[in-house]
């Protein structure tokens, strides 16, 4: 266990401990805000019930199981936990997949049903008069592979789990796991069960983010279950970043509301914002702040929080170089206009063409992110999780960078894991030493695609991936690769369809730029990719013009821009609004300061903008700047 453990209690660690000493463990849901010290706790928890019911567990080859949202956050608490077999700790889709690979025929049946609502979706398009011809052409050739691969449903031995589904050979992908896994859960008594016997605490990090139907089936066994079964929900619905997530946590009968209200990352200062931005939503209050120690007294860091009106013109970048320049005079702190990482000033953005242009990534930004493009493509953009990225991100890119740097070992790992020309059922039989040297031809030739000079599309480099057998693509790819009728069509009237070809005809070098760009390898970041981190310096870019994402709107959040007759609907009937999609995901940027926070604000209007700021009351008038020359 790491240093976390030893860090003192706070009223909610007590409160939790209380949860999981009782005869039979109360299930809990723990709402920490930001800077609390949520995975502190998460961690403390799981080290307490080593300690008091580790023994008994491990007699019983029973698990403590942690659920969390991103690999990332995985290999964190691992590192924590120091891998003790006594947790299995898991991204969602992982522990998914661990509990429902035992029913074989479950997979085999669930398959099947979907195939038949592929092709009843698609028979039900073809039927609508307005439905083009090259449409109907296409949905006919897809109906014909979805029945062949029914057909060919018997003859899958064994179903496993992969990156991108393939039905054909027995590969279910992320999306069917996440799909799978609740509905398994919620419709077998037997495998409820199961998992509550396997795991009898069962905790779920970054809960507001995970998917309801997950958390109703988690709810599930909780209600269904009789004997000592524990859940326990670890959350900020004020974090609640992704649109499919749960949101708040509803406490069943008897269970227990934890509320941790500490934040020990931010200044004074910013905390002040953060405070006034959540008055508007749950009102939870934070308190104490970040502490310094000086002469042996330790007192509450005071820090910077200053917002700037600029004019929304063409000198945005040049605009923004001078806000650094002044706060690194205002505050005698030069670091503000380091681009260095040793710096740590972050600039936040909102996936806006200012960061594409200046990284390089410009064609696949606008790909990706037109008015057209579905919600579930538009916000995997946000963190690489889209479903056309994932090849990339996950495989393609780490392998070609582990060949460039000659590291083979990395290579054949990569290979190992995700080519299907070298899993132990087909490398038998065949000339190992003549396929690894094909492999290393065609991973060469993969290198030359992703070379700067390289004029080569994404699609053309998917079709080659495909063709060699390098992975096995997600099968929402074929209908793109295989020629099919109105496959590149760019005029298509599906708008998943004319988004992907748009994003497969870029230039496949742009993934370089958007690659450095998500993994914070540039001082630009994601408004929406930061949760969870923290920063010296936070530099948030508000440009409603910029950012073409109607999901959000600053320019609505501060009173400068109307409402529209669908936000009035909305807030009427207590739906999520572009007012509570902005208000959280602002509390998220304002909350990654550990020392300074500085928030530039682009308005065509610039005087008429900061009287709406200041009458919003997040700032005080002193700490609102307008910069107009």
């Amino acid at each position: 266990m790491t240093s976390r453990i030893g860090k003192p209690d706070t009223e909610a660690d007590q409160q939790l401990r209380a949860c999981l000493d009782g005869q039979q463990p109360a299930s809990f849901v723990m709402v920490a805000g930001a800077g609390s010290g949520k995975t502190t706790s998460l961690i403390k928890a799981l080290d307490h019930l080593a300690k008091t019911r580790g023994a008994e567990l491990r007699r019983r080859g029973q698990q403590i199981a942690c659920i969390t949202y991103t690999e990332v956050a995985v290999g964190e608490i691992w590192s924590d936990v120091g891998n003790a077999p006594l947790f299995h700790v898991s991204t969602i889709h992982s522990f998914l997949w661990t509990v429902v690979r035992p029913f074989q025929n479950d997979l085999r049946q669930w398959v099947v049903g979907r195939l038949d609502e592929k092709i009843a979706e698609a028979e039900e398009k073809i039927s609508k008069p307005r439905t083009r011809a090259n449409t109907r052409d296409r949905l006919a050739h897809e109906i014909e592979r979805y029945r062949t691969q029914r057909g060919r449903m018997d003859r899958v031995a064994r179903f496993t789990y992969g990156t991108g589904s393939n039905y054909t050979e027995g590969i279910l992908g992320h999306d069917d796991v996440l799909k799978i896994g609740p509905s398994l859960i919620g419709n077998r008594q037997l495998l409820r069960t199961l998992i509550a016997r396997r795991f009898p605490f069962v905790f779920v990090d970054e809960s507001q983010d995970t998917h309801p139907t997950l958390v109703n089936a988690l709810k599930q066994i909780a209600d269904t279950v009789s004997g000592n079964f524990c859940l326990g929900f670890f959350g900020d619905p004020m974090q609640k970043i992704y649109a499919a997530g749960a949101g708040p946590i509803a406490a069943s009968n008897g269970w227990i509301e934890i509320k941790k209200q500490e934040n020990f990352r931010c200044p004074s200062s910013v905390l002040h914002v953060i405070n006034q931005i959540r008055a508007e939503d749950d009102g939870l209050q934070q308190v104490r702040g970040r502490t310094i120690e000086r002469n042996d007294i330790v007192e509450t860091a005071q820090g910077s929080a200053r917002l700037f009106v600029l004019p929304a013109d063409a000198r945005r970048s040049e605009r923004l170089e001078d806000v650094r320049r002044w706060l690194a005079e205002a505050n005698s702190d030069p670091l503000w206009e380091s681009d260095d990482v040793n710096g740590d000033v972050r600039v936040l953005v909102l996936v806006h063409r200012m960061a594409a242009r200046r990284l390089g990534f410009a064609d696949l930004y606008a790909a990706l992110n037109d008015d057209d493009a579905p919600t579930n493509l538009k916000d995997g953009l946000l963190d690489g999780t889209a479903w056309v990225l994932r090849p990339f991100m996950t495989y393609l890119l780490p392998l070609v960078l582990a060949a460039r740097a000659g590291a083979d070992f990395d290579v054949i790992a990569a290979l190992r894991n995700n080519c299907p020309l070298l899993e132990k059922e087909r490398i038998l039989g065949q000339n190992a030493a003549q396929v690894l040297a094909q492999l290393k031809k065609n991973v060469a030739r993969l290198v030359e695609m992703f070379s700067g000079e390289s004029a080569i599309s994404i699609r053309d480099v998917l079709i080659f991936v495909h063709e060699q057998k390098l992975t096995s693509l997600d099968e929402r790819f074929m209908r793109f690769l295989s020629g099919a009728p109105g496959a590149s069509d760019g005029g298509e009237a599906d708008p998943e369809q004319a988004t992907v070809n748009r994003f497969l005809a870029c230039p496949a070098t742009q993934l370089w730029g958007y690659r450095n760009y998500i993994e914070d390898q540039s001082p630009f970041a994601t408004q929406q990719g930061v949760k969870g981190a923290e920063f010296q310096r936070v530099l948030v870019v508000l440009d409603d013009e910029e950012s073409d994402y109607n999901l959000f709107s600053y320019g609505k959040y501060f009173g400068i821009t109307p409402l529209s007759d669908k936000d009035q609907e909305s807030l009427g009937e207590g739906r999520d609004s572009v007012l509570s999609r902005t208000r959280r995901l602002f509390y998220v940027c304002c909350s990654r300061a550990v020392r300074d926070l500085a928030v530039v604000l682009f308005a065509s209007d610039v005087r008429a903008a900061k009287e709406a700021v200041v009458s919003k009351g997040l700032f005080a008038r002193e700490d609102v700047h307008v910069l107009e020359s």
